[in-house]
């Protein structure tokens, strides 16, 4: 009898490793064909070197019209310098959290893309609250987990979004955690109706903040918001905050 346990206990370790292993390398098998689609799209996208005579320098521009022609759900590319974070940003208004679990050309991903949260508006809304996954290995917004450390926000405090009309960029203002649902509903700000609304939230992100940040914004700045998963506590985000230059 004993060891008829103990071939079933065998039997039972050798299956719970095998259905490991085949989960280990269907999600790299993923995790590699979402970085080979990224890629393609990064070389889609034309750069431009444009020489201005006045002021004597070369400004790149990302083209995102190419991309927009495949996909019109792309409503801009995300990318902070030095980083690896250089990905579309989707938004499906009608669909809530459609790219979660997608990629850019609508199939399933468990890394999903970037997307806007589907009750902002991209000329209109004061805040523009942008969703990510976080996942190991500095990939998606896993590299927003290094913004807790003071020392990396100030070498990489600019946020540039590219549209299809403009360049902007934003520059951060706050980095901090919270616990969805429970927590901080900074999701909830993204039209900001009046000056004693606007001031509640930067006082809030503020209060919240890792470490001090002198800069801040007023009543009348355009935000981005950056958002994922962080993993010290149940249900936990990080946040991070930044102000339209």
């Amino acid at each position: 009898m004993k060891k008829i346990i103990y071939v079933l206990f065998l039997l039972l370790l050798i299956s719970i490793m095998l259905i490991s292993s085949i989960f280990i390398y269907n999600e790299v098998k993923e995790d590699n064909k979402q970085e080979k689609i990224f890629e393609e799209l990064s070389n889609i996208i034309e750069t431009k070197e444009e020489t201005s005579t006045k002021q004597e320098n070369v400004e790149n521009e990302i083209n995102i019209e190419e991309l927009y022609n495949i996909n019109n759900d792309l409503v801009g590319w995300l990318k902070i310098d030095n980083t690896s974070i250089d990905y579309p940003v989707m938004q499906t208004k009608n669909r809530p959290n459609y790219y979660l679990r997608r990629n850019f050309y609508k199939e399933y991903s468990i890394m999903g893309t970037p997307y806007i949260a589907e009750q902002c508006d991209l000329n209109k809304s004061d805040n523009l609250i942008v969703y990510g996954h976080h996942i190991n290995g500095n990939k998606m917004f896993g590299e927003l987990e290094k913004y807790k450390k003071e020392e990396f926000y100030k070498n990489h405090s600019i946020i540039k979004f590219y549209t299809k009309d403009e360049i902007q960029e934003y520059k951060i203002i706050s980095v901090f955690k919270t616990v969805a649902h429970t927590g901080f509903k900074y999701y909830k700000y993204y039209n900001l109706k009046n000056e004693s609304e606007f001031n509640t939230f930067i006082e809030k992100c503020k209060k919240l903040a890792f470490y001090n940040i002198e800069d801040t914004a007023s009543y009348g700045d355009k935000l981005i918001t950056l958002s994922t998963c962080e993993y010290s506590q149940d249900n936990g985000r990080l946040v991070v905050v930044a102000k339209k230059i």
